[in-house]
């Protein structure tokens, strides 16, 4: 008989370089453990009511935990360098937002980013010693490197 648990991989650790890859994957990653809710939105779990059952007691508890987890997943996702840069953070939205901020770049350089890929995707055209199949390959590299600046 199959088990219907899930096992994923290790999760990916950052290293300085490839942001945009690891963030995809991180959050696929946190995804697979209902934590990413807790790091995109940041909400501590309502307090709870007057005489709860068993059964809230237990579901508050492990919405609390939730942020740990998702702080452990995070911290446990880079390296130690970069963990440095993080380690003061008191939330995992924190942290995440710190390494989007660090890596990433403000606002304006990811927009000078998007316009050089644009520029560069309506620049392309075939090459009379490349194939098709070559020719789609660099258009979905290009593609793909404006998908993940989040366009």
């Amino acid at each position: 008989m199959a088990s219907s648990g899930f096992s994923p991989a290790a999760p990916p650790v950052f290293n300085g370089e490839g942001l945009h890859i690891w963030v995809v994957k991180v959050r696929t990653y946190l995804q697979a453990f209902d934590l990413w809710e807790v790091v995109n939105t940041d909400v501590e779990p309502a307090p709870l009511r007057a005489n709860p059952t068993v059964a809230q007691i237990r579901q508050h508890a492990d919405e609390r935990t939730k942020r740990h987890k998702a702080m452990s997943c995070i911290q446990n996702c880079v390296s130690n360098v970069i963990f440095t840069r993080i380690m003061a953070c008191e939330t995992p939205k924190k942290a995440w937002d710190k390494l989007k901020e660090e890596f990433q770049g403000i606002e304006r350089t990811r927009q000078q980013q998007l316009l050089n890929l644009r520029r560069d995707f309506e620049n392309l055209k075939m090459k009379e010693e490349e194939t098709v199949k070559q020719y789609s390959d660099r258009i979905m590299t290009v593609v793909n490197s404006i998908r993940l600046l989040g366009e």
